[in-house]
């Protein structure tokens, strides 16, 4: 079956060698996705929902370089180094997803590889055209 890699021109992919999806078929896994901008620098530094609008701007990205959207998203996983911005993050979330409705698991991590990125989320959506 054929593998579709896609970038999303992050500083790490190269160095850990991974991408930011990677679409098998149908089913597209997108990985932690870290709130950097596109000149590599963190985005909102302090703010969590404006870092998590950033995540799910590079998520939409890549699954459109997948051939899928948003709607196509059957689950989210939020990571957070403070429990108490989930709230804050879920609203963001409630912004791309309310009427879809994918599931989700949000959890508390100790830290990043920015000390600065305050969440990553992945998202695995599946498409029902080839």
């Amino acid at each position: 079956m054929a593998r579709q890699l896609v970038s999303s021109g992050s500083p790490y992919e190269s160095v850990a060698g991974f991408s930011r999806a990677v679409r098998v078929g149908n089913w597209i896994s997108i990985g932690g996705t870290a709130p950097i901008g596109p000149d590599g620098a963190t985005v909102c530094q302090g703010d969590a929902a404006g870092q998590a609008r950033r995540c799910f701007e590079i998520i939409r990205a890549a699954l459109e370089q997948a051939g899928a959207g948003m709607e196509d998203v059957v689950r989210t996983r939020m990571l957070l180094t403070r429990i108490e911005d989930w709230e804050s993050v879920a609203r963001v979330r409630g912004e791309y997803f309310r009427e879809i409705r994918p599931v989700d698991t949000i959890v508390q991590v100790s830290r990043f590889i920015r000390s600065e990125w305050l969440i990553e989320i992945e998202a695995d959506a599946m498409i029902d055209r080839a």
